[in-house]
């Protein structure tokens, strides 16, 4: 009988903390600049505030059009990485940021030309756009230069090469944050420009964040993002195979980007000190997303290198443990949030209705934050390693078929109470951690795309086989 091995913890953990950690502070720091951008807003008033954070829904919808791209270019960067494959990394790169550039494009002149159009459509408040309107019309600048950033980082991280994009992190947010202080209210000579001051500041420190990875990855010598000709040296064959594999990918991100922009919607239509409140919300929920961010890094990277090299087993069994210590480190962050979040919410201009309301959105976030994000972890888990569907089509059931209909019952038609429409938002999480559960277990979801990994394949499916039998 084959003594089965005792799992590695402290060499996981280790490996886990080289590449979860830089990302999670880097996340961190984007959130401590953007809780210093509502400081520094706050005395506009909670009217400005709330504009801002409605401005922040429709940067969050690009990130859902892109994402799917960010996505599915880990899958190939991490296996590619664990294969060693550099002419796939070269051109899987190329075709990733092809793909982000179209969409930041799009963004773009939509923030740019028509701002008054995506206010309209975020909020039926005419104090509100006019904010709004001002704001898009210069943070639209700095929206090609934030996705360019952001596809360089995921291959950066994908290729366990996380401190340049940290560094970056570093050096953006501290020049918004002295951009901030000079353009909102005017210091030391500059003008007082209010919201579009703040714009201006995030417009220079993207510049700033995408300059910096260029100029330390030079002087660092890492190949991957000069290879400038390699990028583009794919043709129909190759961007058949990555849209095949993304395009499960892509299809959750842009109908959960849409589903999503329909909540805010229903939600910006509400009073404005709950436009207020949850445009705080979102700030402090950067806090817990920060963390997530560095385990789901952590995931497609240990788990898509190891199914790329063809280390299956090594894979599954990572696989089943990031989960769990996801969970652990998210409670944790959770707690601490509910702890000190009076003060905080106060700090960030929040009074009297406002503040009951914000601190009622974190109390029912901070209960389904947990399983939300172990749900992210497994289904990032499942991208890496080639199984791009089965997280897809479960979200995107679930937010189609519950979310969305009872969130736009309970705001539109039964006028309910603003935190129980909120809290059918996250009505879906329990239902799709058992069946998420399921499918890790089976491990169904190890789909290699290199002749490594698919040579061990059959290996691994046999053992699985069983196991359940």
């Amino acid at each position: 009988m084959v003594q089965k091995k005792t799992f590695p913890w402290l060499d996981f953990i280790r490996k886990i903390a080289v590449i979860a950690i830089p990302v999670a502070l880097q996340n961190l720091l984007t959130t401590t600049g953007s809780m210093v951008d509502t400081i520094m807003i706050a005395p506009l008033g909670e009217t400005t505030v709330g504009a801002v954070g409605l401005c922040a829904q429709f940067t969050s919808l690009m990130f859902s059009c892109y994402w799917g791209f960010v996505g599915g270019g880990m899958l190939f960067f991490s296996q590619y990485w664990g294969a060693k494959d550099d002419e796939g990394i070269d051109r899987s790169y190329g075709i990733t940021i092809s793909f982000m550039m179209l969409v930041a494009i799009t963004f773009a002149c939509l923030g740019v030309l028509a701002p008054e159009w995506v206010m309209a459509v975020y909020t039926d408040k005419a104090n509100i756009q006019r904010i709004g309107v001002d704001y898009l019309r210069v943070v639209g600048f700095a929206y090609p230069m934030q996705i360019l950033s952001m596809g360089m980082s995921a291959l950066l991280r994908s290729t366990e090469r996380v401190r340049i994009p940290f560094y970056a992190a570093i050096a953006s947010v501290l020049t918004n944050m002295l951009l901030n202080w000079l353009l909102i209210h005017g210091h030391w000579g500059f003008p007082a420009m209010g919201v579009q001051g703040a714009a201006l500041a995030t417009v220079i420190a993207a510049v700033v964040n995408a300059g910096v990875i260029l100029v330390l990855a030079k002087a660092q010598r890492y190949p991957y993002l000069f290879h400038f000709r390699q990028h583009f040296r794919w043709n129909m064959e190759a961007v058949k195979l990555y849209l095949q594999r993304c395009f499960p990918i892509i299809c959750n991100e842009a109908f959960i980007g849409v589903a999503l922009m329909i909540i805010n919607m229903v939600l910006g239509r509400q009073s404005e000190e709950a436009i207020a409140a949850t445009a705080v919300f979102r700030t402090l929920e950067g806090i817990v997303l920060g963390f997530f961010t560095g385990f789901s890094n952590a995931a497609s990277v240990l788990v898509g290198k190891c199914v790329g090299a063809g280390e299956l087993d090594t894979a599954y069994e990572r696989a089943k443990r990031l989960v769990l210590l996801c969970g652990s480190c998210i409670l944790l962050v959770c707690v601490t949030l509910l702890a000190v979040h009076r003060p905080l919410l106060t700090t960030m201009s929040l009074t009297g209705e406002s503040l009951r309301i914000g601190a009622g959105l974190l109390a029912i976030y901070c209960v389904a934050a947990v399983i939300r994000m172990c749900n992210w972890t497994m289904n990032d888990t499942y991208r890496a390693a080639g199984d791009a569907t089965t997280g897809t089509v479960l979200e995107i059931s679930f937010m189609y078929a519950v979310v969305l209909p009872c969130v736009c019952l309970s705001g539109l038609v039964f006028k309910a109470p603003y935190l129980l429409i909120f809290a059918c938002c996250y009505i879906d999480e329990p239902i799709r951690f058992v069946l998420m559960q399921r499918h890790m277990y089976s491990g169904r979801w190890v789909r290699p795309v290199t002749p490594e990994g698919q040579a061990a394949l059959p290996a691994f499916q046999e053992k699985r086989g069983q196991r359940k039998g």
